[in-house]
């Protein structure tokens, strides 16, 4: 049985918890962004453990409570919501890591595609 997909960009952002941008949480901001930009779906992924370029490590160990753990979002959409979202967070990330990618959605809704 062959599986209909829709082309589209996979967006993600590695920043830190503590990251801010004009006294709101980073990752607030970028999803909210995104939201106002009409784009299909943004996901924040809260991880345990990591370290970024400055190699200072980040956890959740109890005896060594980081305020600052790292944070990911995923950002789906069809390449020029993607391409207008990168534009629009350019002034907010600082030193964040963007990484982009061609996916496949094999299913978004009830319609199976984007818009």
């Amino acid at each position: 049985m062959a599986t209909d997909t829709t082309p589209a960009s996979l967006l993600r952002v590695f920043i830190g918890e503590s990251d801010e941008y004009q006294g709101r949480p980073l990752h607030e901001a970028i999803v909210l962004k995104a939201r106002e930009l009409g784009l299909a779906g943004a996901t924040v992924l809260r991880g345990p453990m990591g370290y970024g370029k400055s190699s200072r490590l980040h956890t959740s160990k109890i005896l060594r409570l980081s305020e600052d753990l790292p944070l990911v979002i995923e950002l789906v959409d069809g390449e020029a919501k993607i391409a207008a979202l990168i534009e629009a967070l350019h002034p907010m990330l600082g030193s964040a890591l963007v990484t982009l990618e061609a996916v496949r959605v094999v299913r978004y809704g009830h319609d199976g595609g984007l818009d």
